[in-house]
């Protein structure tokens, strides 16, 4: 019998509910309901949000609870939460004191996978980071599952693992607040304060985070960025192999950078791997997330491989992604960029000023810090959305501002927003949605809001 059968067969008899009808959930209904287990979908939105889906689901035998009510009478006794849901959501928190077991997909996932987990997890970098690992891993002649966070939920194709493959993961921290178990090998690409609108404290985030090493085994290894004040902290609770990594050269005992190179200190001596001019990826936080994934396959992948594709990767969509030249000048959707620590590294990877659209949902962080950075290198500042002020005052509050190297526009949306760019742009100027916020004040995630960027900026006549 595998881990999965004992999983499933642990949950016989069992009534089972499922909060949020999502991407990573949707399968795992259909999962629970094909093994005869009694599953209660849980969501907010109304039935009209679903279409076919609510009658393919009620056909299945699953009981929808949908609206407005969706978390009233939870008594089930096992509880799959969302994983943008806080654990202790009032209604979550009287099922537990009820009784009832609240897990998650992800958490499931961990109990069954037959094979090794490398995941990645951090406040920006994670997605690059893990689509580098992966596509570096399967050129290396592995098998490769690939999800979590990523978009693709992995816990229906257990059945289809074996011991010898590899599953990599790029964890939020919504997903690590109540994980019991770790991976393999951990990646932690660097912190700083994010989802607090989620997370009651900075210290909360921090903690999520750190489940992702904390119950490794002394064989286990976890990757941590040198750089950064609060993952370099992590060495001092890391139960596993620690290895670092340092673009900036403070730390020589993993990965690390010198004159342009990227070497590894590890089993095979001080070694050369990677020169960086060969990344096509521009931007320096590239360059970074580069260096966590060599760390992360350090012994399981030739160095060969990691030079040819270096060469050849050119990103992930909605991360620098260029959209189209038009009458000279260039339009960048970098729509992941939720943070202002993400548009921080947006906004290095030019050489030149460029023409900024920026705002969105409020996570309730700090913007001050992005303040210098659209000074030093934003020519013209578009914004929209809630945290438009707070970007606003991050720009004039910051030293050296001067309105007229820097003016500041304020949108009704999106399409004004390019509408406006459109208008102000020169032959040689670089436009780039790199919104510094989180998308949920009008889309429904970072995805759509970058391809309805796409659709505007290609919308738009020569």
């Amino acid at each position: 019998m595998t881990a999965m059968d004992r999983y499933l067969h642990g949950m016989q008899g069992k009534r089972v509910a499922v909060i949020g009808i999502g991407i990573s959930n949707t399968p795992l209904i259909r999962l629970l309901r094909q093994a005869g287990i009694s599953v209660t979908a849980c969501d907010k939105s109304g039935r009209e949000s679903f279409g076919p889906l609510a009658d393919e689901l009620e056909n299945l035998g699953v009981e929808l609870r949908l609206g407005p009510g969706y978390l009233e009478g939870l008594d089930q006794e096992v509880i799959f939460r969302t994983p943008g849901m806080h654990p202790d959501t009032p209604a979550l928190a009287q099922a537990r004191a009820r009784g009832s077991v609240v897990t998650s997909e992800m958490e499931a996932f961990f109990q069954v996978c037959p094979c090794p987990i490398i995941a990645v997890t951090g406040s920006d970098g994670k997605t690059t980071t893990t689509t580098i690992i992966s596509q570096l891993m399967e050129r290396a002649g592995h098998r490769v599952f690939v999800g979590g966070n990523i978009g693709h939920p992995l816990l229906a194709e257990v059945p289809g693992m074996v011991k010898e493959d590899w599953a990599v993961l790029e964890l939020s921290s919504f997903q690590l607040m109540t994980m019991d178990r770790s991976p393999r090998i951990a990646v932690v690409t660097n912190l700083a304060p994010n989802h607090l609108d989620i997370h009651k404290s900075m210290e909360e985030y921090v903690a999520a985070k750190e489940n992702i090493f904390l119950y490794q085994s002394p064989e286990d290894k976890v990757v941590l960025n040198f750089d950064n004040n609060i993952t370099r902290d992590f060495a001092g609770k890391a139960p596993g192999r620690v290895m670092f990594f340092s673009r900036q050269g403070g730390d020589t005992s993993g990965v690390y950078l010198r004159d342009g190179i990227i070497r590894v200190n590890g089993a095979r001596g001080d070694h050369a791997v990677l020169d960086t001019a060969d990344i096509l990826l521009p931007g320096a936080h590239n360059v970074e997330n580069y260096m966590a994934a060599i760390a992360a396959v350090e012994g399981l992948v030739p160095d060969q491989v990691i030079r040819d594709y270096a060469r050849t990767f050119a990103g992930v969509e909605h991360r620098i992604e260029l959209v189209r030249t038009l009458d000279g000048v260039r339009y960048y959707n970098d729509s992941i960029a939720s943070s202002p620590t993400r548009t921080m590294a947006g906004l290095r990877s030019f050489r030149e000023k460029v023409i900024l659209i920026a705002g969105g949902y409020d996570k309730h962080i700090p913007y001050e810090p992005l303040g210098p950075d659209l000074v030093a290198h934003v020519k013209l500042l578009i914004l929209t959305g809630a945290t438009a002020p707070k970007i606003r005052a991050a720009a004039e509050g910051a030293p050296g501002y001067d309105p007229q190297a820097l003016p500041i526009l304020e949108t009704e949306d999106l399409a004004a927003a390019v509408a406006e760019a459109r208008r102000q742009a020169q032959p040689g100027d670089v436009v780039i949605l790199s919104p510094a916020s989180a998308s949920f004040d009008r889309y429904k995630n970072f995805m759509e809001r970058g391809q309805a960027f796409k659709d505007l900026v290609n919308g738009l006549e020569g």
